[in-house]
């Protein structure tokens, strides 16, 4: 058996073809509330940049249950025809939809009957008034933005990111026309950011849902949106690794906000200087996050694919340029966060002198090993998308459960306030080590298999 190349410079195309449009796919998710974060700042002040802080772990658990119905039915679409099995395809993808339908109204529902008792859980302190407020009104887009972010990645299987593209820039354009409207025009503060939102993600919904009847690699029949609970199982299955790191995500914010608060308390910063401070921090990672994301993404379809056709080599090259493309996105970030800490921040309003010390210094310490953090995002991806998804499981959750999490708990006790930001590049380290270590082993294996 011999190797039936595409050569580097093939797999490169078809990867930038992928993963440009989910890159920026990916970036405007997070510009929702970069965008919301910003007019709000300028708006309303810090006090109400604290506020969507405080909020944000809803749009976490949020696209953890994307992701998990999402991810995994896009996977299991991919290796389906991979392995030519378009109707195995085609139940996977409708199972997904109906799944995605489910899950958004329920979260929609839950987080409604117990919105003040969560808000309190997730650190709200002076601000909770604020806090209710937005989320009250953002937690109405949900079920929507559930949909389109789980319906982006079964377009991206079809072979259609273009496509899953314009369905978020499109969400976004609005959300960013709408939002100095309602926040300054018609003075609905903090309140305005929300609508804009929530009417930015409708539109965005509608779009990804009139693919339905555009998909060309699926062919759906009435039996594809049956639920099935084998198969159901089989897409969480395949989505619980990228859907763990989210989850992971909201438990270590929710620890971090009211670390912050508690150790901020004790120090001339107070509770709430902290507070927005790490929000803005957070959603500003969150852009370098979004671009990781968008090439994992990107890179799934073909990894999968190619995984389930069994050319190992393709798997190996598109991966291995992944990591490439994502070293040079982070030595980017890296610079920005050393040397212009100050200029990011003031772009999300003003503070007094306090508050720019403590933003600072958070940025410079806590995104000091942004270098390597997003090779642990791309490995657990590759993982799924091959169908490995324990191991998946095990890179997604080793930075923010395993190390993130105890460390935040732990090093304030010694260092204090100081001990929440150290947890990060810690954690970024650990969980960079251990991918290298998995995926060489995964890579070396399929170096020595036979190869169609």
């Amino acid at each position: 058996m011999t190797e039936n190349p595409l050569g580097y410079e093939k797999i490169s195309k078809l990867l930038k073809n992928f993963a440009v449009p989910s890159i920026v796919a990916s970036l405007v998710g997070s510009i929702y509330n970069i965008v919301d974060q910003i007019f709000i700042g300028q708006g309303v002040g810090y006090l109400g940049n604290a506020a969507t802080n405080v909020a944000y772990p809803f749009s976490t658990i949020c696209l953890a249950i994307a992701l998990l119905v999402g991810i995994g039915s896009a996977s299991r679409v991919s290796l389906c025809l991979g392995r030519k099995e378009p109707k195995a395809a085609a139940k996977a993808a409708g199972n997904g939809i109906v799944l995605m339908g489910i899950f958004g109204i329920i979260y929609l529902l839950v987080g409604e009957t117990f919105l003040s008792l969560l808000l309190k859980a997730f650190g709200a302190t002076d601000v909770f008034p604020y806090a209710k407020q937005y989320a009250s009104i953002t937690l109405i887009g949900m079920p929507f933005l559930i949909v389109t972010t789980g319906m982006s990645n079964l377009i991206r299987a079809d072979g259609k990111p273009k496509y899953s593209m314009v369905c978020m820039v499109v969400g976004a354009i609005i959300n960013t026309i709408l939002d100095p409207i309602f926040i300054f025009v018609c003075d609905w503060g903090i309140a305005g950011g929300a609508w804009a939102t929530v009417i930015g993600q409708i539109f965005s919904f509608i779009l990804a849902l009139r693919y339905l009847w555009r998909f060309q690699t699926i062919h759906f029949e009435k039996e594809s949106f049956l639920l099935d609970i084998k198969e159901s199982l089989k897409i969480c299955n395949m989505g619980i690794s990228s859907s763990s790191n989210q989850i992971a995500v909201t438990v270590i914010q929710i620890i971090q906000y009211n670390s912050l608060t508690y150790y901020g308390a004790l120090t001339k910063y107070g509770t709430d200087i902290p507070l927005a401070a790490c929000g803005i921090v957070m959603k500003t990672n969150a852009i370098i996050l979004a671009i990781v994301v968008g090439i994992s993404q990107g890179t799934q379809p073909i990894i999968g694919f190619n995984y389930g056709a069994r050319q190992y080599h393709r798997v190996r090259e598109a991966y291995l340029l992944a990591v490439k493309w994502n070293l040079v996105v982070s030595t980017i970030a890296f610079i920005a966060f050393q040397f212009f800490p100050q200029s990011i921040i003031s772009l999300f309003g003003d503070g007094d002198e306090l508050y720019f010390e403590f933003a600072v210094l958070f940025m410079r310490t806590y995104l000091f090993m942004v270098l390597v953090n997003g090779v642990q995002l791309l490995s657990s991806s590759f993982f799924t998308a091959i169908g490995k998804s324990l191991k998946g499981a095990l890179l997604a959750l080793t930075r923010q459960t395993f190390v993130l999490i105890p460390l935040t708990l732990l090093l304030p006790l010694r260092f204090g306030i100081m001990g929440v930001l150290l947890a990060g590049p810690v954690a970024d380290f650990s969980a960079f080590m251990l991918s290298v270590v998995l995926v060489g082993i995964e890579l070396k294996k399929q170096k020595n298999s036979l190869i169609i």
